[in-house]
């Protein structure tokens, strides 16, 4: 009997977990990444032509990466495809041969702003999500000014190009995310003027103090956190909790952000409002998973948008898993165990078996965990009060919060659909996935609605799928679009011989 052929898709680490779990029961895998190099986020690091003489030293948990990396490599049955972007996927009546597909992808391979990317198409038996998540940054005054950028992006040229996106930085918004960013920017050489945290000292408490016992499993966790602290103190840094950056300042560039104390709904408190000088800021208020592949396959979402997963990482679609940070955002060793419960089960095992060990136990502990920093961390509704109405709120499109207010007052509509028509928010080259969970806030509060009627149902092609819906997930080439002729040639395993971008989706 043929081995079952496992398409993952995302290299982070519950890509890379799910994929070596896979190979080690025997599948044939597929392992679909956009970048250039493994490791996702987490592990973004130098490329081999370049690498740090001691790249252990900037990376928590570098020798799993290893250990992954190396199982993968070894595993004949194994096809890594890097610079691979997944457009598109389709689940209604797709067959490759005799088997049913659990989806068909649609990929284009080769540098995204490359004119000549191949088309390759794939059916797996089983498909594993691990698409990850990206920076949410809450709109303000003058953040759409040169200098202000995600948390993420300023970490990704820290760790992956060494390069510091400023000479005095200051980190703001919200989670235990900006403490790894600041002592990456430290060690590519900027000064961090201040890491400014909008969660209350009540918040952080009842988030991290409640129930200790659970994070006996987590212990590592804690040497994480006294290495950024110590390096918080060896630089001088402070940290000050219950603030906000609530505007920035400057002409060509940034030159200086405005904080402010903020309650615990997170409105900024008048007369509190400080200066610091600086010329970058680095903002993050929390993760938004990207679910445009999980929407497509059809899957459940659930009102704290995120994929519904079961035991064993099944989605409520057959044959498609999940895992990681689209099914809550836990840190990597949530990711690590989703990802090996999932490429397990994917390759016809179950989270029961012997093989995974203490992993639903582990899966337990992590889910725990998530819960704990959206307590501690989760966006307060109060962020809206330190908006003005000429604060741009969709960076790509220009729109401001007062064009938002004026077209729901105008069309009396409380649609999503019709806000982007009439205003172009999420219209832009970012598809809303920098201003769409924004743009739902200020919408939902002008028409005195809730934002969670923008969770998307499952298979829904409605106006209520929200800001997550994209059935082109990523921009492609008009040009791409039309060389789509016949019907697709599915690949259900690609080639193992030969390079991987030789297997063409079309004739």
């Amino acid at each position: 009997m043929n081995a079952r052929h496992v398409v993952v898709v995302g290299a982070g680490p519950a890509g890379l977990s799910a994929a070596a779990a896979a190979a080690e029961r025997g599948a044939t895998v597929t392992l679909l990444d956009s970048a250039d190099q493994l490791g996702g986020q987490y592990w973004r690091h130098l490329p081999a032509e370049r690498a740090a003489e001691d790249e252990a030293v900037l990376h928590h948990g570098w020798q799993t990466f290893g250990q992954l990396q190396a199982t993968l490599a070894t595993s004949p049955g194994v096809q890594i495809v890097r610079q691979a972007q997944v457009w598109s996927l389709e689940t209604a009546g797709t067959t490759t041969g005799s088997q049913n597909a659990a989806a068909v992808l649609h990929v284009l391979i080769g540098e995204v702003d490359s004119p000549d990317r191949r088309l390759l198409t794939l059916g797996p038996d089983a498909l594993v999500l691990a698409t990850g998540a990206h920076d949410r940054t809450l709109p303000f005054p003058g953040w759409t000014l040169p200098g202000v950028f995600t948390a993420g992006a300023a970490q990704a040229l820290a760790k992956g190009e060494r390069i510091a996106v400023g000479e005095r930085v200051v980190v703001a918004g919200a989670g235990p995310f900006l403490l790894p960013v600041a002592s990456s920017l430290s060690q590519a050489g900027a000064r961090v003027a201040a890491v400014i945290e909008a969660g209350t000292l009540r918040s952080l408490a009842a988030g991290w103090l409640s129930k200790p016992w659970q994070l006996v499993g987590a212990a590592h966790k804690s040497g994480e956190l006294f290495g950024y602290l110590t390096h918080q103190l060896r630089g001088r840094i402070p940290y000050r909790t219950a603030r906000a950056v609530i505007e920035a300042h400057g002409s060509d560039r940034v030159e200086a952000v405005t904080t402010a104390a903020v309650d615990h709904r997170w409105a900024p408190i008048p007369g509190t409002e400080e200066q610091i000088a600086c010329d970058a800021v680095c903002v993050s208020h929390g993760f938004t998973p990207r679910l445009e592949l999980a929407i497509a396959a059809g899957a459940a979402i659930s009102a704290e948008r995120f994929v519904v997963v079961d035991a064993d990482q099944r989605t409520s679609v057959r044959a498609v898993f999940a895992a990681g940070e689209i099914t809550g955002i836990g840190g990597v060793d949530a990711a690590l165990v989703e990802g090996r419960i999932a490429g397990h089960v994917a390759a016809g095992g179950s989270h029961r078996d012997r093989e995974l060990g203490t992993a639903h136990r582990d899966r337990l502990r992590t889910t725990a965990f998530a819960h704990r920093i959206e307590a501690a961390h989760g966006i307060r509704p109060g962020w809206t009060g330190w908006l003005r109405p000429d604060t741009i709120v969709c960076r790509c499109e220009e729109t401001t919060l007062a064009a938002v207010h004026n077209a729901v007052a105008a069309t009396d509509s409380r649609s999503l659909r019709s806000t982007k028509l009439s205003t172009r928010a999420g219209l832009g080259i970012c598809q809303a996935r920098i201003c769409g969970r924004s743009v739902e806030t200020l919408l939902a509060e002008t028409t005195d609605t809730t934002a969670a009627k923008f969770t998307p149902p499952p298979g829904s092609g409605s106006d209520g799928a929200g800001s997550d819906r994209r059935p082109i997930v990523t921009p492609i080439r008009l040009g791409e679009l039309a060389a789509l002729t016949g019907d697709p040639v599915v690949i259900d395993p690609p080639p193992t011989s030969g390079p991987p971008t030789a297997a063409h989706a079309h004739p």
